[in-house]
């Protein structure tokens, strides 16, 4: 396929009202530190948890049951 239908099948793919002329690949990445790992939460599970503190929260809850209910190794 040569440059210009590859071209033409991107802009008819694209909705016109989205216009990324002037967008910059990965402008806000660097606002992450290195060990931020991110996941996806099902909307069930979102729903639950007002923020990510609240998430961070219950999740280090559970880890300390399960740290008590794991046997000494």
């Amino acid at each position: 396929m040569s440059s210009n239908r590859k071209q033409a099948a991107k802009e008819s793919d694209m909705r016109k009202e989205y216009d990324f002329t002037h967008s910059v690949r990965g402008k806000y990445a660097d606002r992450f530190s290195k060990d931020v790992v991110m996941v996806t939460l099902a909307p069930d599970v979102a729903a639950a948890f007002p923020d990510a503190d609240a998430v961070n929260e219950a999740l280090r809850i559970l880890l300390k049951a399960a740290k008590k209910a794991a046997p000494a190794a």
